[in-house]
């Protein structure tokens, strides 16, 4: 990819990381962990690790912005331990990460102290106000020339018109692009499971004695059909 959207840094003796998300997925723990797995393994590489004295590490912290369409709450805690196939007494392993709602209304005080912030959320609800109504290119450039006249971003958005323009739009085309996977995704499992009730029905017909032409009239099933569920 060609836009990073994660970032981590060391102050004060703590590790923060911190990754921007348009779209929820509750695999982000383990994708944390990973990450933290490849930082901690870069911040040892000239430490003896079997030695006797300790190898001293920065403890970590997992924050997630989010400013997806899908609704979620201002603040939400994402566990490792949601992912695991069976229930513990006691999880040897955790990661904890706060997932932060960052879209236009929501966590009113984290706004009002970042300002920044704020005006991302505007920049961004702006865009998809104006993309519901034109193609998103225009949407955009709208969007950032409205965005400069009002102060919105205005130094960032003089600065890097071109980059800003060229990942937004990069950034609302992956956004969408993942909703319709995950919308083919479902029709997909919806038929598979029409298909699938279908197939035993035939198939319980057949156990109780139906011919393949009584079946045929009653269901409108198709020889095919009819042969598959014998099969199945």
């Amino acid at each position: 990819m060609a836009i990073k959207n994660d970032l981590s840094f060391v102050i004060d003796s703590q590790l923060s990381l911190y990754e921007h998300q348009s779209t929820y997925s509750p695999n982000l723990p383990l994708r944390m962990l990973l990450y933290l797995a490849d930082l901690y393994a870069d911040l040892t590489k000239n430490e003896n690790l079997y030695g006797r004295k300790k190898v001293k590490l920065p403890p970590p912290r997992f924050i997630i912005f989010y400013n997806g369409e899908e609704a979620q709450p201002d603040r939400r805690v994402l566990k490792l331990s949601d992912l695991y196939e069976v229930e513990e007494e006691e999880h040897k392993l955790e990661l904890e990460a706060v997932m932060l709602n960052i879209n236009a209304g929501h966590n009113p005080e984290l706004m009002k102290a970042c300002r920044t912030l704020a005006d991302y959320a505007r920049y961004t609800a702006c865009i998809r106000r104006h993309a519901a109504e034109m193609p998103i290119e225009e949407a955009v450039e709208r969007t950032i020339t409205e965005c400069i006249r009002e102060g919105i971003l205005e130094e960032f958005l003089r600065k890097y018109r071109a980059e800003a323009k060229r990942m937004s739009i990069y950034e609302y085309d992956q956004a969408r692009h993942i909703r319709q996977e995950r919308e083919e995704a479902r029709e997909e499992g919806r038929q598979e499971g029409i298909e699938q009730g279908r197939l035993s029905m035939i198939r319980r017909m057949l156990e109780g004695g139906a011919s393949p032409e009584e079946i045929k009239r009653l269901t409108g099933a198709t020889e095919k059909e009819v042969e598959k569920a014998r099969n199945v």
